[in-house]
């Protein structure tokens, strides 16, 4: 959506300077009011604090711009308890509960939910319950198509 464009590149860049790592916008409207949901990522957990200075950082940005057309709401957020992880950075999240989406199965299985216990360049080495058994399996880091945080139940 154009405006979705043309707010990212308005703010990226002076929220990036902020020291986060990723910045996304979607704009639409639910139950007839308009939004500008934002959302941040940083490799440190995000507090209410961080979610406040993002905020009253570009709220300026966004009126002087007049980019949007009427009223809206504007959320600030992280991506939440479950964010997806870049696989080039497989390496901070080590000792995390994580789920990963495999290109090429292991032993069937396309996703694993687990700890993961290590990070090569070759290799990720994941940790995982099946049934009562806790299995390590080790897998090639190429094979890992798409990670995420997890929530461990």
């Amino acid at each position: 959506m154009a405006i979705e464009n043309d707010v990212l590149a308005l703010i990226k860049e002076p929220i990036l300077k902020m020291g986060y790592e990723d910045v996304s916008v979607k704009f639409q409207r639910e139950n007839g009011t308009y939004y500008l949901h934002v959302f941040v990522d940083k490799d440190d957990a995000i507090s209410l604090d961080d979610i406040v200075a993002v905020n009253e950082l570009i709220s300026p940005l966004l009126d002087e711009s007049n980019l949007i057309d009427g009223q809206y709401i504007l959320d600030v957020s992280s991506y939440g308890a479950e964010k997806n992880i870049d696989v080039a950075k497989l390496e901070k999240y080590v000792g995390k509960y994580v789920n990963v989406h495999l290109a090429n199965p292991y032993k069937g299985e396309n996703y694993l939910e687990g700890t993961l216990e290590n990070v090569t360049s070759d290799e990720i080495v994941i940790s995982f319950y099946q049934k009562t058994r806790l299995i390590k399996a080790n897998v090639k880091r190429e094979d890992v198509d798409k990670a995420r945080l997890a929530i461990k139940f």
